[in-house]
């Protein structure tokens, strides 16, 4: 089961779009065959508050639209529990509701398949996905747009 803490800096988002972030990123989990009991916060922040996170983690100093921070490092298979009872941490993400918002504009699609987009590409970063080179790139955003295709968030 994963559970998710929400956190919104910005006092926008509306609780339609927290429902369907949860269930995207529950049917991704399943999908991914993550097991057992698992937790992540994603906050939602404006523009200037990503922006200080992603010059003071990234040291780029403008804004983004997500940032990932996972709890386990590169080449970790499993964080070592405290309490066998106690979920696994999957890691953090941070969004931007205004870039967010640009960039279903920009894209002409809608706010609902921005935010999966984006908090899903976020929870495969936390689950060891990653696209610095070009060949894993291709294999995450494919894996990106078939779990969104299945849910049902097709790119228009």
């Amino acid at each position: 089961m994963l559970k998710i803490d929400f956190h919104d800096e910005t006092n926008s988002i509306d609780e339609a779009f927290v429902d369907l972030i949860e269930r995207v990123l529950s049917f991704a989990a399943e999908k991914e065959g993550v097991a057992g009991d698992n937790e992540l916060s994603i906050t939602f922040v404006n523009n200037s508050q990503i922006q200080e996170l992603n010059r003071n983690y990234r040291q780029i100093d403008q804004p983004t639209d997500v940032l990932s921070f996972p709890m386990l490092e590169e080449g970790e298979d499993e964080l070592e529990a405290i309490d066998e009872d106690m979920p696994r941490m999957l890691g953090d993400i941070v969004i931007s509701v205004d870039k967010a918002n640009e960039q279903a504009d920009d894209y002409d699609h809608s706010l609902e398949r921005e935010f999966s987009f984006l908090a899903l590409h976020s929870l495969l970063h936390l689950l060891g996905y990653d696209h610095e080179k070009e060949e894993d790139e291709k294999k995450m955003f494919k894996r990106q747009e078939d779990i969104l295709n299945e849910f049902g968030l097709e790119r228009k």
